[in-house]
């Protein structure tokens, strides 16, 4: 389906733009624990709620 030739440009990209955003967030760390303090908590509690939602589905699908 793909060439060897867009394999292999197709990884080369996505080695470099991880590398790119790897150092992109460690520039900009600082900044954004000052900005984005309570995320923590809003991620765990959605994440609390999917997992509800599952349990949910799971006890009314049977």
């Amino acid at each position: 389906m793909f060439s060897t030739g867009q394999l292999i440009f197709a990884a080369l990209f996505a080695v470099g733009f991880i590398i790119v955003i790897f150092f992109s967030y460690k520039k900009d760390k600082n900044l954004h624990l000052k900005n984005y303090k309570g995320v923590k908590w809003i991620v765990l509690t959605f994440a609390i709620f999917l997992a509800f939602l599952f349990i949910v589905k799971h006890f009314l699908k049977n």
